[in-house]
């Protein structure tokens, strides 16, 4: 026998809806969450049980959005990577502005949600590093370096074009990062 009111499976789903529409309409800094109860039709008191911070939110809008994209290695490491990169590419690229920085500081902050932001990218990282170890064993790339130091190689220029220069993230832009870990692709 269970205690107390059973649990609204929908609250989730409006409540997320409703913190996205939120995002579009002001950013982070605008996302309030007081009008995301509102807007949800939910008491603050609920959303703050299942969700206790602003930025916890947003990591649980994240979660739901990337939209795990099954992922099945082929026998061609270049193609994993590149589609692998540029699914990562797109997600940062589609992210409201300024959200990703204001995950960042809000992860450094704050260590519940440092851990829900790493957990957050932990299948995908290592979904590209097994896929750099797989490149390795081909021979495509060098053996003495470590795969996940690899990915940091591929991934990071990501966000610093995200973050620091502004520039587009492209899928010209990401097959050259992939061309620049595995070296030019041999002609068949």
């Amino acid at each position: 026998m269970t205690r107390g009111r059973p649990r609204d499976t929908a609250i989730e789903g409006r409540v997320l809806a409703a913190a996205a529409e939120e995002l579009r309409q002001g950013g982070y800094g605008g996302l309030s969450v007081d009008r995301v109860a509102e807007r949800a039709g939910v008491a603050k008191t609920t959303l703050y049980r299942r969700w206790p911070s602003k930025a916890e939110l947003v990591v649980a809008l994240i979660t739901n959005l990337r939209g795990d994209v099954p992922f099945e290695p082929s026998d061609d490491p270049r193609r994993d990577l590149t589609e692998l990169v540029t699914a990562i590419a797109a997600g940062l690229a589609n992210a409201p502005s300024g959200l990703i920085a204001d995950l960042a500081a809000s992860a450094a902050r704050d260590p519940r949600v440092g851990e829900s932001v790493r957990a957050l990218w932990a299948d995908r990282h290592r979904a590209v590093t097994a896929v750099v170890a797989k490149a390795q064993q081909a021979g495509l790339v060098l053996d003495h370096v470590a795969p996940a130091v690899l990915v940091d190689q591929l991934v990071g220029p990501l966000y610093y074009r995200l973050l620091v220069t502004g520039e587009p993230l492209t899928p010209d832009y990401v097959r050259t990062l992939v061309r620049s870990v595995l070296g030019p692709e041999e002609p068949r």
